[in-house]
């Protein structure tokens, strides 16, 4: 598959986007000034400015809604689990690396936004205490790449991480979590230095894997899709993860189009997240029934690769798989756990329509 080169042009002012009327780019301003805004002549070019309600455009262009008194900016208390400056130990074989506070451009429903406030000390770009950190507990076997995202480090920068982090003899799995094949597919396509790193990391026996966010199908171009087949080739495992987003992919048709897209495409679903109550992110949130319904429906829809997908919260306490509801109650069990005592634990809630996160819901006594 051939795909031209080409350069992509980033814009980080609204007052830059020549398709939004002067009315809109003076509101709009007043979000981005609280909460950042990037994108780029690719990425928005995927918009149908014809129609006010485009899933791309609700995926990066601010509302104005956001600024509603609503949600915590660390909805997850992420700050219970940092470690070290840049580095989050919550679940005993996992540690995350916060290495970089940009990305190629802002979702606007993202649950790490405060990364991108100019109080932020939470990513570091000197990993060196983090790396000490993974390297004295034996017991973390997998290190995710995060932030921010980390492809938009400079391949030099990203190998010299890579190569340190598989000199640590117990890291088994390296993962990159990264949107970068959805905003710009030539980060990808344009480096065989990069291609070369990944390479030479994904061992036969140490897979590096790419943890990839398409949310909506018309994300996957053909230089989307050109750049996970480069990926592929060079033995990189692609997976994709993202959450229920309103006006994005909150319909059965689009979840189950997304799903069968990308499990033909080498990159099949592994995580659908529950929107977390962040700050600003109201007008994204959808509500647990309605997710409950579009992934069950999605995945009677799919094949079994695409099937594979888990429903889940990522909560305080840990990862919550919403396995299921009938007319009464929600069957939620604990997928991951800080406390290892609770991984496999079965909970039994009753069903609340309105309910979007863990904390609303009510037990049942048993």
């Amino acid at each position: 598959m051939y795909i031209k080169t080409r350069k992509v042009r980033y814009v980080r002012n609204i007052d830059l986007i020549p398709q939004l009327s002067q009315k809109e780019r003076e509101q709009l301003s007043r979000v981005s000034e609280k909460y950042a805004f990037r994108a780029n002549d690719y990425y928005l070019d995927l918009i149908d400015w014809s129609d006010p309600e485009d899933p791309i455009r609700n995926l990066i262009i601010p509302r104005t809604d956001e600024l509603d008194d609503w949600g915590e900016l660390d909805a997850s208390n992420e700050a219970a689990y940092t470690k070290a400056r840049g580095l989050q130990h919550k679940y005993r074989d996992t540690a995350l690396l916060l290495c970089n506070e940009v990305c190629g451009s802002y979702c606007r429903y993202c649950f790490r936004k405060r990364l991108f406030m100019d109080e932020n000390k939470e990513t570091s770009l000197d990993i060196q205490e983090g790396l000490q950190y993974i390297s004295e507990n034996p017991c973390i076997t997998n290190v995710l790449l995060t932030g921010g995202d980390p492809l938009l480090l400079s391949t030099r920068r990203l190998a010299m991480i890579l190569e340190s982090l598989r000199r640590i003899p117990h890291v088994q799995i390296i993962r990159i979590g990264s949107k970068m094949p959805a905003f710009d597919p030539w980060r990808i396509l344009d480096d065989e230095d990069l291609l070369d790193v990944f390479e030479r990391v994904s061992r036969a026996d140490k897979r590096l894997y790419i943890m990839m966010h398409f949310d909506h199908p018309r994300e996957l171009t053909e230089p989307a899709i050109a750049g996970i087949d480069a990926l592929l080739k060079r033995g990189v495992i692609c997976c994709n993860q993202c959450p229920i987003i309103k006006g994005v992919n909150d319909s059965t048709e689009t979840l189950t189009e997304l799903f069968r897209l990308l499990s033909f495409a080498g990159c099949p679903p592994y995580y659908i997240f529950q929107g977390r109550p962040t700050q600003g992110n109201k007008p994204y949130e959808t509500p647990i029934t309605l997710g409950c319904q579009l992934v069950r429906e999605a995945v009677q829809r799919t094949s079994g690769l695409a099937s594979r997908v888990r429903f889940v919260m990522s909560h305080e306490t840990g990862k919550i798989e919403i396995v299921g509801m009938d007319q009464k109650y929600f069957y939620l069990k604990y997928h991951r756990a800080h406390d290892p005592e609770k991984i496999g634990q079965i909970m039994l809630f009753h069903r609340d329509d309105s309910a979007f996160w863990f904390d609303q819901l009510k037990p049942v006594a048993i």
